[in-house]
């Protein structure tokens, strides 16, 4: 009883919250489905009692579906491993190579980022994943790519099951003639094994599940490899935009710079080892970072920084003609916009007329920015930036390039 209560902590059971999310919520609703109808079908199709290959089938049927939820569970609730509040660099002076971030009200260390959803600075922050509602990072990458990884293969044996299942009980339930087909279910009455019936309602719900699995399977298995292409690489995925951005701004400015992405050790046996381990314990607190020759262990945030004026340099200042409610899909802002809402979770924000927008990027239909507020847009508690409608804007145009760096230098 006492080891039950030292397990069963408070914040144990707060982290359950994270399963009442629409992402925690169809993972597992998918993982059951064909969990659940594969051992089913498993038993029509080659009983597990008959033969040593049904036993196997079997057994690594229950193995799938507990190595697949073994590792969910473990990248949703280990998490990724967030940055102390308040962190601050050893040497005073390697402040100056770093962001600070006002809502954690501390420095980003190298490869961590803040993320709106957590509302922390994770470490070495891949991406917020909606399936496990948490972040992908430094603690549970492994975890996480290892459910990439099996979630596929689990589906795989399940949809041979599903396959080969539906395929015998037809052949030899129905029976093929010139103008109809005739169901014969007298068989399932033959059968000396305790199976149900194969009916109608079981044959739909064996296809549906092969649906799910197959769908599971193209979907996750894409997702495995983009993981295991930037493990091999020792970058994340956020890293791999860095990079490109880094190429970009080299190229706007022709500045003759050349950017080497310092956390590639040159090796994929090394590079993979930084995520894979076989105590299964992550390398290094997260903080800190081996780097490749030559490089400075810096070198990535002074990008970034170089970035971030680059993004201050370049965005456009818009005024609000129109309102926006905030909606996700907006009905009354034309068809065009409403089907091409952009496809993130990132926030829209409410637009009153007359307000002032610094928009940074863009779609056709759809702009990202920063609203203009007094006092400055990006303190603590006040910046308010997500998607908006661009009919709902206009470019502010001014008289001299003055005007125009006044209203930025108030926004910044």
């Amino acid at each position: 009883m006492g080891m039950l209560c030292s397990f069963i902590r408070f914040e144990n059971l707060h982290e359950l919250k994270r399963l009442f999310h629409w992402g925690p919520i169809i993972a597992l609703s998918v993982i059951t489905i064909c969990s659940i109808m594969a051992i089913i079908d498993s038993i029509f199709w080659y009983w597990p009692l008959d033969s040593a290959g049904g036993s196997v089938n079997f057994i690594m049927l229950i193995n799938w579906t507990v190595m697949i939820l073994y590792n969910y569970f473990n990248a949703m609730f280990i998490g990724p491993g967030y940055v102390p509040l308040g962190w601050k660099p050893e040497k005073p002076e390697d402040a100056l190579f770093l962001q600070y971030c006002k809502v954690c009200e501390g420095y980003k260390a190298p490869r961590s980022h803040h993320c709106r959803k957590c509302n922390r600075c994770v470490m070495k922050m891949d991406h917020h994943c909606p399936w496990i509602n948490n972040c992908c990072g430094h603690r549970n990458h492994a975890s996480f790519t290892l459910f990439l990884l099996l979630a596929p293969l689990g589906c795989m044996h399940a949809a041979y099951i599903f396959i080969m299942t539906m395929y015998t009980q037809l052949y030899h339930r129905i029976s093929f003639g010139w103008s109809s087909v005739k169901i014969d279910m007298s068989l399932a009455r033959r059968d000396p094994r305790p199976v149900i019936p194969f009916g109608l309602s079981a044959f739909a719900t064996s296809l549906f599940a092969l649906g799910l699995a197959l769908g599971t399977t193209i979907a996750v298995g894409m997702l495995f490899f983009i993981q295991l292409r930037v493990i091999l690489r020792n970058k994340t995925s956020i890293e791999s935009w860095i990079e490109e951005k880094a190429k970009d701004r080299i190229q706007y400015y022709q500045t003759g710079e050349t950017f080497i992405f310092p956390y590639d050790l040159r090796s994929k046996c090394k590079n993979f080892r930084q995520v894979f381990t076989w105590s299964g314990a992550p390398v290094g607190h997260g903080l800190d970072w081996p780097v490749r020759e030559g490089c400075h262990r810096y070198s990535l945030t002074v990008e970034q920084l170089k970035q971030k004026k680059d993004k201050r340099v370049r965005s456009v200042q818009y005024r609000v003609i129109e309102y926006y409610s905030g909606a996700c899909c907006p009905v009354t802002k034309g068809i065009k916009t409403f089907f091409t809402t952009p496809c993130s979770e990132e926030p829209r924000i409410e637009l009153q007329k007359g307000e002032l927008i610094l928009a940074t990027r863009g779609l056709k239909h759809w702009m990202y920015g920063d609203k203009v507020l007094e006092g400055g847009a990006t303190e603590a508690g006040t910046r308010i930036r997500g998607w908006f409608p661009r009919r709902c804007v206009e470019k502010c145009l001014f008289d001299n390039g003055t005007d125009q760096t006044e209203e930025q230098k108030k926004s910044r």
